[in-house]
């Protein structure tokens, strides 16, 4: 085992998958700046050559059409976008060619791809970059959507990505790329679909997706001073989701929250909200409950900000409310100590 930083175990897949296999391309706006997209490209240039390590255009369409046409050509390319809000731009490509390509081909044609898209806040980058849009893409069927919110998770089920036949959308968290944890040192591969629990607990459920499960840990330990066992689920996986391992939990728990990085109105969070509602709603001792963004555009200014984010307070007084139990004071409590590591939005 060594320690290792979120980016790091993402550079660490990268350069593992490309030593193993010479198909594997990287590129995206930004892969060989100084600052090597938050460090997870970096050392692949020297190493592989600008043959397989570049930059490319700014155009996403062409970008997502360059690389549709680099999978069906024999090619498994890595098409890094660092921000998910320009990924936009090349919806066309991605929902109306890519996701379909093998269904059109009658299964004749693989389209082995993976697509890293950076989500979520920085320092007041305000609306246009700052989204995570989980639901628009989980929403496609032909695509596979991950959300690794751990450094082990992160070169687990990268490995996995690269190695599937399948498009696969990879949703990186910019806040995570500093976290670090214990990896092992041949850094296995994960099996997309199969979500983990990262901390169990008998009294209520809480469904955390990215970088809220960060949030939900952090409220899991408040919570844990009075009393209250708090189980915590990653999914890990969006699409294909292991509802499997949420049931469970909800069956055991009878209480169920959903933190998402995203919008509520029509979100993921809804799905896995209904597939319980549907699957369990005899096992629920109460209404599930969702956390999300607030519904309006992001604000730039920081007081704003904070108020647009749910975070591991707010997780605390809904559970409190759900268990019927006192408010409580969290004066005391930081919730926004992990900022600081955020070095800029390259």
């Amino acid at each position: 085992m060594s320690k290792i930083s979120y980016g790091s175990a993402i550079n660490k897949a990268l350069h593992l998958e490309m030593d193993r296999d010479e198909s594997v391309v990287v590129y995206g706006i930004g892969v060989n700046e100084p600052g090597n997209i938050f460090g997870t490209t970096s050392g692949l240039l020297d190493k592989f050559g600008q043959q397989r390590v570049f930059d490319s255009l700014l155009c996403e369409d062409a970008m997502m059409g360059f690389t549709l046409g680099a999978a069906v050509c024999g090619l498994r390319p890595v098409c890094i976008h660092i921000r998910v809000d320009f990924l936009l731009l090349a919806m066309n490509q991605l929902v109306n060619m890519i996701s379909s390509f093998t269904y059109g081909t009658a299964g004749k044609q693989s389209v082995p791809l993976v697509i890293r898209a950076v989500i979520g806040r920085g320092w007041g980058q305000g609306y246009q970059h700052s989204k995570s849009l989980f639901s628009y893409f989980t929403h496609i069927p032909g695509l596979k959507v991950i959300a690794p919110s751990t450094p082990a998770d992160a070169v687990g089920l990268l490995r996995s990505a690269i190695r599937d036949d399948n498009p696969v959308i990879v949703f990186e968290h910019r806040w995570l790329y500093w976290a670090e944890e214990d990896v092992p040192e041949d850094c296995p591969q994960i099996e997309i679909g199969k979500g983990h629990i990262l901390r169990s607990g008998n009294d209520i459920t809480i469904v955390a997706m990215s970088w809220m499960t960060v949030e939900a840990l952090h409220a899991a330990r408040i919570l844990e001073s009075t009393g209250v066992s708090v189980e915590v689920v990653d999914p890990r996986t969006l699409r294909p989701l292991d509802i499997d391992l949420i049931l469970a939990s909800v069956r055991k728990t009878g209480h169920l929250v959903v933190t998402d990085g995203d919008w509520l109105n029509s979100g993921f969070s809804a799905e896995i909200c209904t597939q319980v509602t549907e699957l369990a709603f005899s096992d629920l001792k109460s209404a599930p409950r969702r956390l999300g963004f607030a519904d309006c555009p992001c604000p730039t200014v920081r007081v704003l900000e904070n108020g647009f984010y749910p975070n591991a307070g707010d997780i605390v007084r809904t559970i409190n409310i759900i268990l019927e139990r006192p408010a409580m004071d969290l004066s005391d409590e930081n919730f926004f100590s992990h900022e600081h590591r955020f070095k800029g939005p390259f």
